[in-house]
């Protein structure tokens, strides 16, 4: 095992500092008020089927007075349809004529300034878009829900840690969409790992296996859309877009596996292929295999899968010297977490299930973002969601280049997948160029072994 270098080590107790100096900053920087009627006023930039749920789940926090003013994407197809259906769940809390509708790469700066200082804008683009509209956000003063992943590699990993401290210092709250850590289930069981209910984790495995999942197999652009939009539209499928599969689908089973050990791996070695590829044309593998290993050389194991016909399973495991947990079973929610005495998992062997019913996490994180913003609560989930975003690309790129990738390394890597986003037009040219075949560059294990493409 590869034990974390200096410049890790430096990396993490300045991330001490840091939030020592943020609790610090949090407890004299006055609120940051929201409309004058006590109303929180929410932007949507980014209308896809997250963005939608993620202003539905905004607008249905219980008293939380909420209404949304602005929307922005760059598909007009899309803000129509999700107005439309924010419109007729919540048609007194929608207010969103034709002039703050915004269909263009600029118009996230137009939504956000129809807010106030403490309103709440939503971030559901791909991820590449994460920090350029962060960044404006903290400018005008603005609470923040941003999806999952934060980033998709290095710089962008830098830069979103640096923008994290800015809006920790400006008292501005930050919600991550990672829901899972809001799960009650998942809460408890945390709880009792970290008392010992298991003993000490030997080992951690996680499995996202399924069939085809969102736009990751992606077939030949069609003549009557650009290749931006084109790849923008199937973000899945574009590593500098959304990180691609792995960044998108796995870091949630990543996350809470990392959660529940309480620490973050060091370094990740692993293996991917392509199978049944047909015409398809994205930069993804069909299938990955990540061994993370912990600073204590535990490891985790993480198996992704988009085949179809195949096996399929969506959980998390946790495996300790007095048992084992089931940390999720059944995807996303609810997670039926569970404790056992052994680690077959025998139902005689039970020794601990969460009661249920769960509350969702989707809405959970909702309320407690809310709730802190109305009570001012220090509430920045930025530097965690970041961690688990670049730890995702650890992974990720261990399995494209075919090397053993160490934290540090991902950190300090120089390929910016997606430079220049803030110059982008609905004519400017793709960051990633198709090839004369047609198809884009894909991963090449031991041949590329510095870049993923």
């Amino acid at each position: 095992m590869t034990s974390p270098n200096k410049s890790r080590r430096e990396f993490l107790k300045n991330s001490g500092r840091v939030a020592a100096a943020s609790a610090l900053v949090t407890s004299v920087v006055p609120q940051v008020h929201a409309a004058a009627d006590d109303t929180i006023q929410v932007a949507l930039i980014g209308c896809g089927g997250r963005g939608t749920g993620a202003a539905a789940n905004a607008l249905s926090v219980p008293n939380g007075r909420t209404k949304l003013v602005a929307m922005a994407d760059v598909f007009d197809n899309r803000l129509k349809s999700s107005y439309e259906n924010l419109n007729r769940q919540f048609a007194k809390q929608v207010d969103v004529p034709a002039e703050r509708k915004f269909v263009s790469f600029d118009g996230y700066k137009m939504a956000m300034d129809c807010l106030n200082p403490g309103d709440v804008v939503i971030m559901t683009t791909p991820c590449a878009f994460r920090g350029l509209h962060f960044a404006y956000a903290i400018e005008k003063g603005l609470h923040v829900f941003m999806e999952k992943p934060l980033t998709a590699d290095g710089p962008s990993s830098r830069l979103m840690f640096e923008l994290g401290e800015k809006s920790v210092k400006k008292n501005l709250k930050v919600g991550v969409g990672l829901m899972c850590r809001h799960c009650k289930a998942r809460q408890e069981l945390f709880e009792r790992i970290q008392s010992g209910e298991i003993g000490d984790i030997t080992l951690l495995r996680a499995y996202r296996m399924a069939g085809p999942t969102g736009s990751a197999a992606v077939g030949p652009k069609p003549e009557n859309i650009s290749e931006l939009m084109y790849q923008i539209r199937n973000f899945h499928g574009f590593l500098w877009a959304s990180g691609g599969a792995v960044s998108d689908f796995l870091i949630h089973n990543i996350d809470e596996s990392c959660w529940m050990k309480n620490d973050w791996p060091v370094q990740a070695k692993a293996n991917g292929g392509r199978h049944y590829r047909g015409d398809n044309v994205d930069q993804n593998f069909d299938s990955y295999s990540i061994e993370y290993t912990f600073g204590d050389g535990t490891k985790l194991l993480v198996n992704g899968r988009t085949i179809p016909g195949c096996h399929q399973e969506f959980a998390s495991y946790a495996h300790g010297t007095k048992g084992s947990a089931v940390i999720s079973s059944r995807a996303h929610t609810p997670a039926k977490s569970r404790i056992y005495a052994g680690h077959t998992f025998n139902k005689q062997d039970l020794t601990w299930a969460f009661p249920g019913p769960e509350p969702n996490p989707y809405q959970v994180e909702w309320n407690d973002l809310i709730d802190a913003i109305r009570n001012d609560q220090p509430y920045n989930e930025v530097e965690r969601g970041t961690k688990a975003s670049l730890v995702t690309s650890m992974g990720r790129m261990a399995a494209h280049t075919g090397q053993l990738v160490t934290y540090d390394e991902i950190f300090n890597h120089e390929h910016e997948f997606a430079p220049n986003l803030d110059k982008l037009t609905l004519a400017a040219a793709a960051p990633v160029p198709a090839g004369d075949t047609g198809k884009y560059p894909i991963p090449l294990p031991g041949i590329n072994a510095n870049r993923e493409y």
